[in-house]
């Protein structure tokens, strides 16, 4: 495994979208986004997934590569709620009534870190405007370190089905040195009052943060397995203080380098697949029961930008809030990151994009290919020029598909690979990024930067 880190830990994008987030380019004026809000209506998938970003924190994550910022007065927190809301009756205007919603989900930020009635208030709002789908997922981002039972059952009584608790790391060392307060309450105690109350459970740890050893994060992942969440998010950190200079602060303590890193996302993965969960992409990890264990083997996962989902429950997504991603069919759409900047032109009635980029046909098909592989470890031509309504050399042509390049990989042990189709074998999978970024034809004259896959 060493020789395979050194040759292929090479920065590349995590394409959670694609292209990815730095190609998005300023000059994408708001008239572009009205357009592709009205084309989002004739386009799939025709369901509606809404983001509403929460960016405030009460306290500073130095590992932290989100958009988010402290917490800020009581009055610009209300003025950003009411935002928020102006935004939602802006854009739902132009969404055709007869769609449902498939996803809500509230992220950050630190979500919880506003009062939670104004988080009921938006989530409403949404649910007031659309009908939903049959068993739609209501999901949000919890920081545990300011949250208790109580807290929890509001948000059960707000109509969220589905709670994400950052825990990062069981062990208190560890999130002193990130600077991340640790839990109000016992874990126990709030996966007893979610149980209670039938809400799905994801746990979300990240793996190369400062103390950690393998050792360790064996310790926080049998804590967590003993616990027995629905999913399990392990998430690869990654330090790059030129773009987020507060992760500097880190380097007081000593980081994992490559060989440890590795180590620790093996182990862990060792323990959670012999514990019954099963892998989904990169770093989800859920049971054998959940949709997205049955979409997987059905080759039908999906995934955008609130995470991995089913073909049958994405839509497009349709955001809201400062730094706020919409993310259709023939284009992406980013919100300023300034929150005065946000409601002062919400305020004036405009939409404050900041950012954007339109998909040329060829690109769009590209995303099926890379969305294919990173959802379900494989891609298979045939199915995807069904899916685009093209032949299978047509698909290949919008790709720099590279018949030498792929027997590298299968040489490596990563793939297995035919004419028909590519599949990642499981020694491979830390590397699926580096497989998809051989097909990517926007880095071959991309200046962007990007993080290492370890």
């Amino acid at each position: 495994m060493d020789h395979l880190i050194s040759k292929y830990n090479t920065p590349v994008p995590r394409y959670t979208s694609y292209p990815p987030a730095n190609f998005f380019h300023d000059n994408f004026a708001e008239s572009q986004f009205w357009e592709a809000i009205t084309h989002s209506n004739t386009q799939e998938p025709n369901h509606l997934s809404f983001y509403i970003h929460i960016p405030f924190c009460k306290r500073m994550c130095y590992y932290c590569g989100c958009n988010s910022f402290p917490m800020q007065q009581e009055q610009e927190v209300r003025e950003y709620r009411d935002a928020i809301k102006r935004e939602i009756n802006l854009v739902c205007e132009k969404i055709s009534p007869g769609r449902k919603i498939s996803q809500i989900h509230f992220g950050g930020g630190s979500p919880t870190a506003i009062p939670l009635s104004y988080i009921k208030e938006i989530n409403s709002l949404l649910l007031q405007k659309f009908e939903c789908i049959d068993n739609p997922e209501i999901a949000i981002e919890c920081h545990p370190g300011y949250m208790d039972e109580h807290d929890f059952e509001l948000l059960a009584d707000a109509g969220f089905n589905r709670i994400s608790i950052g825990i990062q790391d069981f062990n208190n060392a560890v999130l002193k040195a990130c600077n991340r307060k640790a839990p109000q309450v016992p874990i126990d105690r709030i996966v007893t009052a979610l149980r209670n109350r039938n809400i799905h459970i994801n746990f979300d740890f990240i793996y190369g943060l400062p103390l950690q050893t393998t050792e360790s994060f064996e310790e926080t992942i049998q804590q967590a397995i003993a616990l027995s969440p629905d999913r399990l998010v392990t998430f690869s950190y990654a330090h790059v203080p030129h773009i987020f200079p507060r992760q500097k602060l880190l380097e007081r303590n000593p980081l994992p380098q490559d060989e440890l890193k590795s180590n620790i996302y093996e182990n862990a993965q060792k323990l959670l697949l012999h514990a019954g969960y099963i892998q989904v992409g990169i770093d989800h990890f859920v049971k054998q029961n959940d949709e997205l264990s049955i979409a997987r083997q059905n080759h039908t996962l999906h995934r955008n930008f609130q995470g991995y989902c089913t073909r049958r429950t994405t839509g497009q997504v349709y955001a809201f809030g400062a730094t706020a991603i919409s993310q259709l069919t023939s284009a992406y759409t980013q919100n300023t990151k300034s929150i005065n900047e946000y409601i002062e032109t919400i305020n004036k009635g405009h939409i404050p994009v900041k950012k954007g980029y339109a998909l040329s046909q060829e690109e769009q098909i590209l995303r099926e290919v890379i969305t294919d592989l990173m959802c379900n470890n494989r891609i298979n031509w045939q199915e995807i020029a069904d899916r685009v309504k093209l032949s299978v050399a047509e698909v290949k042509s919008a790709t720099t598909y590279d018949e030498k390049k792929l027997q590298e990989f299968a040489d490596d042990g990563i793939t297995e690979w035919s004419e028909q189709e590519i599949r990642m074998k499981q020694k491979g999978s830390p590397f699926v990024r580096n497989v998809a970024a051989s097909l990517d034809k926007l880095l071959l004259q991309s200046d962007k930067t990007f993080s290492k896959p370890i």
